[in-house]
């Protein structure tokens, strides 16, 4: 017999920030919800250079294109809400 059929799996199918556009708002709150241990290098230091030292943490940004690409490269481990 093979494994069973994966059937209602837990949580989200799939969890992914989604930025608010910058006319929305001009400041975004990005909240690191994932640890980024197990994670490549270039995602560590992404969250880095968010401001995001520990699991847990906020810091308020500003809405430009620059931090908007960075988000979107770790969205998997942090959380975005407008300011």
């Amino acid at each position: 017999m093979g494994r069973n059929p994966v059937v209602g799996r837990q949580g989200p199918v799939f969890h992914a920030a989604v930025v608010p556009d910058e006319k929305k708002a001009k400041r975004i709150r990005v909240k690191q919800i994932r640890s980024g241990i197990g994670h490549a290098d270039t995602m560590r230091r992404t969250l880095r250079a968010l401001g995001l030292a520990r699991h847990q943490m906020t810091v308020e940004l500003p809405n430009n294109a620059s931090v908007r690409g960075m988000i979107t490269k770790v969205r998997h481990l942090v959380e975005v809400e407008p300011a």
